[in-house]
């Protein structure tokens, strides 16, 4: 059995009865907590199918203190128009107390309007039972709504999470990616200085060959046509004397 303390008017604005003591031996008897009133003789069947309907949509607490075991059941009292007064300030003062946020996502706003709606159910129960059942099914459906759009919530914190830690990751990839095509540019701007370098120098070294050919071209045709010349005057000085 699970230690749990009694429920008091502090701890939820539910309404609940007086801790019953709840006897496992045969010999004991069940007996209300000290400042519990005694149960009175056996309800009737309309009370009873209303208590029943009350234990459904919240069931009775149970814990175990000094080896007992105590039960607590939600309270099947009629709620009177100075008894949904006083709820309405009980909220109003546990929102200022504990300090709960009036807009966005606020744990402590929900659980305290939960509760307010919890003990607007059991008042609405007591009067008209079916009323009470399809509040209760409204309840429900709210609660299965707010869980599914914080499980959504959830995902989409998550997704982003990777999302984002995806994005840093490539980014840094592509980052690793640039500096490694820089390095490379780098590296093919210097080769390409060095190839221009190199022609620029063979073009040169070319140019500088080409003027001594040319040159020693020249010299060699001046030669030859020095040479032709004094062999011309040489056969012309044989053959005038012949004459």
């Amino acid at each position: 059995m699970t230690e749990r303390a009694p429920i008091s008017a502090e701890d939820t604005l539910v309404r609940y009865d007086n801790p019953v003591l709840v006897t496992t031996q045969p010999e004991k008897v069940t007996s209300p907590r000290t400042g519990a009133a005694a149960q009175p003789c056996v309800p009737t069947e309309a009370k009873r199918e209303t208590e029943e309907i009350l234990n459904a949509i919240l069931p009775p607490k149970e814990w175990e203190e000094d080896g007992q075991i105590w039960t607590q059941k939600i309270s099947s009292t009629p709620a009177t128009r100075l008894d949904v007064i006083n709820l309405q300030e009980m909220l109003d003062t546990r929102l200022q107390q504990r300090q709960a946020r009036e807009t966005g996502i606020c744990p402590v706003r929900r659980q305290l309007y939960t509760q307010c709606f919890d003990e607007l159910i059991r008042q609405v129960t007591i009067n008209c039972g079916e009323r009470g059942l399809l509040l209760l099914r409204v309840r429900d459906e709210a609660r299965i709504t707010m869980e599914a759009y914080q499980t959504l919530y959830c995902s989409s914190i998550a997704f982003g999470m990777r999302k984002a830690l995806q994005s840093e990751q490539g980014k840094s990839d592509l980052m690793d990616q640039v500096a490694k095509l820089e390095a490379d540019r780098s590296a093919l701007e210097k080769q390409c200085m060095e190839l221009k370098q190199k022609t620029e120098q063979l073009e040169r070294r070319a140019a500088e060959l080409r003027a001594a050919e040319e040159k020693r071209h020249q010299e060699e045709l001046l030669a030859l046509k020095k040479t032709n010349a004094q062999l011309k005057a040489q056969l012309e000085g044989i053959i005038a004397p012949k004459k």
